[in-house]
């Protein structure tokens, strides 16, 4: 029984040491296992954090190489080089100065001086490049943030004070508005850059975190600094572009009011303009449905014409002049010095009015006109603001002096004040008096001759005689006209080729020239068919019997000789 017992506890302990000598094994194994797995867990934390940093040192590189085409990047970088510059140029001009005192002085040394004066040749020569650097970056002196700090002045804003200065002023808008876009894009751009900025900070934080070296810290304080620059001239340029946009659209606004005021301002012009054409249209059909005599109808026409362009002439200038005073002012003074420069233009608008009004002339009438000895004869086809025009006809003129016609001729309004015009026609007076003289010999009958002359120039003439009679009867309430008798006369006259027959008649103004043919041809019919009737011309009588008898004889001529 005893022995039972020994036998189950040994069997027992035999049991619990195998189980603990099979534990302690596993308990090294799992270590061994654990060990080796920390290891591989090591690498494996190595290759990603490395893995990483190549990752995102990759995309700090993109970011850098765009960063470097960025124009606001390129010129604040060349606004800091050229302030390093400048504090570089003032150290070494101090560094300069402290060296050549020490050289000037007696208590240094020559070994000194020599050590001295060697480092000032190499401060001039830093000075020198530093110099040529600062010229180089002479563009960029001014901060690059300037132009969007203090943004471009606006240009004068126009004053639309009439229809041709709306193009100007929509001009102008488009000018303020283009200023405004390129003022918002560079601040767009200003603001992308400071993303861009931001971003590459938190790729050099990442990379900080892992790297831990002085070389990124260094970087990372760089963009630090750079970014507080970028964002406060973004904060300032932000305030800056609130004001100026509410600037640029007060101004707008300003001149869109101008716009409209001058747009219904034109409207206005042009409806009352429209109205006054169409009442001078309606009058020109009145005065022509009205109106039969051609004359009167053609002067009531330049009326209308005139006193239309008249009312259309101040309705612009009252509408679209603020000042009328100042307009009559500059006028008046304007008008002094004109008067006296353009005598001639003034007078024949002076001219115009007379004639308009006094109606000495009218379009239709027959005049002549005397200038410097040469005489023109014509019909009345337009009389304008400055000249009167007239289309030469064959005339009695024409045949006797000119021997040329059918020219048009301009004459100038101010000449009824200083030359002779003729009216042929005047106030409907369609009739002057035309003569035809024609000489016979002494020895005809003259008195048959007088008789015979005056019969045919009645014929011809008894119609125009009663036309001439009734009108000047009523021209004697216009003129003092104390003899009207238009009959026929003949005249004769003692010359020295014969007796000269004068007759005169009355005739149309239009058609003397084909009257005159016709008497004229007649009378040479009527006294050639008369024996006791010669039609007389220049002759000479030689008595040749006196010239025989005071002949020489041929003794005569023998003693002459």
């Amino acid at each position: 029984m005893f022995r039972k017992i020994i036998l189950l506890f040994f069997l027992f302990g035999f049991f619990l040491y195998a189980e603990n000598n099979s534990s302690l094994k596993n308990k090294t194994s799992i270590k061994k296992e654990l060990s080796s797995d920390a290891q591989n867990d090591e690498n494996i934390v190595k290759a990603a954090i490395a893995n990483q940093i190549n990752k995102l040192s990759k995309e700090l590189f993109e970011l850098n190489e765009e960063l470097k085409r960025n124009i606001w990047i390129k010129n604040y970088a060349n606004y800091i080089s050229y302030k390093n510059t400048i504090q570089n140029i003032e150290k070494y001009k101090q560094k300069l100065k402290h060296l050549k005192y020490l050289l000037k002085s007696s208590r240094v040394s020559k070994e000194r001086k020599e050590k001295y004066k060697k480092e000032k040749e190499i401060i001039e020569k830093e000075l020198k490049t530093l110099n040529n650097k600062k010229e180089l970056l002479s563009d960029f002196k001014t901060s690059p943030f300037e132009e969007v700090i203090k943004p471009q002045a606006l240009p004068k804003e126009p004053k639309v004070t009439n229809p041709f200065l709306i193009f100007n002023a929509f001009s102008y808008i488009k000018q303020v508005k283009n200023q405004k876009n390129l003022y918002q894009s560079k601040l767009e751009s200003l603001k992308n850059t400071i993303e861009k900025l931001n971003k590459k900070k938190i790729l050099l934080n990442r990379i900080y975190r892992f790297k831990k070296d002085e070389k990124t810290l260094k970087q990372i304080s760089a963009v630090e600094h750079e970014l507080n620059d970028f964002k406060t001239a973004y904060d300032i340029a932000k305030t800056t572009y609130k004001i100026y946009s509410k600037k640029i659209e007060d101004v707008i606004l300003k001149i869109s009011l101008q716009i409209e005021e001058q747009i219904k301002r034109t409207i206005n012009v042009a409806l009352f303009i429209f109205a006054v054409i169409i009442i001078s249209l309606v009058l020109k059909l009145l005065a022509k449905r009205y109106i039969e005599d051609n004359q009167r109808f053609y002067m009531t026409n330049k009326v209308i014409n005139f006193t239309n362009f008249t009312l259309i002439t101040m309705i612009l200038l009252f509408s679209f002049i603020e000042d009328v005073s100042y307009l009559v002012t500059v006028i008046g003074f304007a008008s002094a010095g004109l008067a006296i420069a353009m005598k001639d233009l003034f007078m024949s608008i002076l001219g115009w009015f007379v004639i308009i009004i006094g109606g000495s002339f009218r379009v239709g009438d027959r005049v002549k006109v005397k200038k410097n000895g040469l005489v023109y004869v014509g019909d009345i086809i337009d009389i304008s603001l400055l000249r009167i025009t007239i289309l030469e006809d064959i005339t009695l003129t024409s045949y006797m002096v000119n021997r040329r016609t059918g020219r048009v001729i301009f004459i100038p309004n101010n000449y009824i004040f200083t030359d002779l015009l003729a009216n042929y026609s005047h106030e409907k007076l369609k009739t002057v008096w035309d003569g035809i003289d024609i000489a016979i010999t002494f020895d005809s009958n003259h008195k048959k001759a007088v008789y015979i002359v005056k019969n045919i120039v009645k014929k011809y003439s008894k119609g125009y005689t009663e036309i001439a009679r009734k009108q000047l009867n009523k021209l004697r309430n216009q003129y003092s006209l104390k003899n009207t008798n238009v009959e026929p006369r003949v005249y004769t006259f003692i010359e020295p080729y014969g007796i000269v027959i004068s007759s005169w008649y009355m005739t149309n103004s239009f058609a003397t020239l084909t009257i005159r043919s016709s008497i004229s041809a007649e009378i040479i019919d009527a006294l050639n068919k008369e024996e006791d009737i010669t039609i007389a011309y220049p002759t000479q009588t030689i008595n040749l019997k006196k010239i025989e008898n005071n002949l020489p004889t041929e003794s005569n001529e023998k003693d002459i000789l």
